[in-house]
């Protein structure tokens, strides 16, 4: 099979390094950039955040482009930009109890599992005890 010159087989190479590139670094980025996206529009009052700088606060109002932080003992407000929000300290917390809970009921329901084959066991084992 001849494919002609070298110079097809290098566009060839050439495709395959863009394709791999995609995958590799401008998807995954595409997807980190999303999410950040989607935890920014869901920022709520009383969420507790961080910001990108490491300012800690609690929201106080939230408008189209910004929000309004307290922080500090003193209950200082700042006024930041939604891009300027790093961590959304709430959201993380429901996240990671949810992830708890669910937990917890996944070893809840196997304990009953082998409770219920333990307890099967012992009947077969009276019953043959019997006989």
């Amino acid at each position: 099979m001849n494919l002609g010159n070298g110079g097809t087989m290098m566009w060839i190479y050439f495709g395959v390094i863009i394709v791999v590139m995609y995958f590799l670094m401008i998807r995954p980025q595409r997807k980190r950039t999303k999410e950040e996206q989607q935890m920014r529009d869901n920022i709520q009052i009383g969420d507790e955040i961080t910001t990108i700088g490491g300012i800690m606060g609690r929201v106080v109002t939230v408008k189209e482009d910004s929000l309004i932080i307290e922080s500090g003992a003193d209950r200082n407000k700042i006024k930041i930009t939604r891009t300027a929000v790093g961590i959304n300290n709430t959201a993380n917390e429901k996240l990671a109890a949810e992830r708890e809970a669910a937990k917890a009921a996944q070893e809840k329901e196997r304990a009953a599992k082998l409770e219920a084959k333990g307890k099967t066991k012992k009947k077969k084992e009276d019953l043959e005890d019997k006989y």
